[in-house]
């Protein structure tokens, strides 16, 4: 999605692949698991967004940035973790359909019990190393969030990213403002209502509207046939840099202690390994091929 979440208005809200090397067996059911435990998720991409000549990475398929992401979420996900002083077993990962704009794409979701600031600078490290320009962080059903979400149900092992993205543009289609962003876990797909700094949705929705649109999307969808299974309030929150204006990180830099911290040159040594990914996986896939 080039990780900017509704264009330059906002930064990104950015099948399933279980990643064994983050214990990421994740049922993810958000009715009785994220919703009710108020874990915190981080929300991410893992194609860079700045920093790399990839003039045909908006030409990738889904499938590719998958196999790309699951490639960084075993051999560079952890590093970034464990830079931050975490075990990387006590979080969960998978890499999942995200939309943006009307376009699916291969995001992360990372998942677990972290406080505010920890999960701040967990995401100011993903998304500084991943060259994001935002990272969502989010709990889910928090009584003192502010954002509205809802949840729509398909039934089990149906939901993957073609099907993601036709109820995508079904949404939209039946309310503008519902072709924003949304992510997915298992068979549930997520729709955030997220608002700006002065608490108005991007969507241009209220949260009654931007349930009753995603509603009646499910009652028409046909097959599979899909459902809204719940909704409420989520806290969510952009951790994010303007790498055309930053174009060193600066932002993330001064979240993790700028960048002469020990954190920040643990993951410009990370950043090695990632670049050294992005370059060899470009080069195989014709991603850095000029139009």
């Amino acid at each position: 999605m080039q990780n900017r979440f509704f264009a330059q208005r906002a930064l990104a809200l950015r099948t399933t692949l279980r990643a064994a090397v983050l214990a990421a067996v994740i049922p993810f059911a958000f009715q009785n698991t994220a919703l009710a435990d108020q874990k915190v998720l981080l929300s991410y991409e893992a194609t860079p967004s700045a920093g790399f000549h990839l003039p045909r990475l908006s030409q990738a398929s889904y499938d590719d940035r998958a196999a790309f992401a699951a490639e960084v979420l075993k051999e560079i996900v952890p590093k970034v973790v464990t830079a931050n002083g975490i075990d990387p077993a006590t979080l969960e990962t998978e890499v999942t359909p995200g939309g943006y704009l009307l376009k699916t794409n291969a995001s992360l979701q990372t998942e677990g019990d972290l406080d505010d600031p920890t999960a701040d600078r967990l995401a100011g490290s993903l998304g500084y190393v991943f060259r994001q320009y935002s990272v969502l962080v989010s709990r889910l059903d928090d009584t003192k969030g502010k954002t509205g979400f809802v949840v729509v149900r398909f039934p089990k092992d149906s939901l993957n990213a073609t099907v993601a993205q036709k109820f995508f543009e079904a949404a939209d289609a039946t309310k503008k403002g519902l072709g924003g962003g949304y992510t997915a876990f298992g068979d549930e797909q997520i729709f955030f209502n997220v608002t700006n700094p002065e608490g108005k949705p991007y969507s241009g929705l209220d949260d009654a509207t931007f349930e009753d649109g995603l509603k009646r999307t499910a009652a028409s969808f046909g097959n599979p046939e899909a459902e809204v299974s719940s909704s409420g309030k989520a806290t969510a929150r952009f951790i994010g840099n303007d790498w055309d204006k930053a174009q060193r990180g600066e932002d993330y830099q001064s979240l993790l202690g700028g960048a002469d911290s020990e954190l920040v040159k643990k993951l410009d040594e990370i950043g090695k390994d990632y670049a050294s990914l992005v370059v060899n996986t470009a080069e195989s896939k014709g991603w850095n091929r000029d139009e």
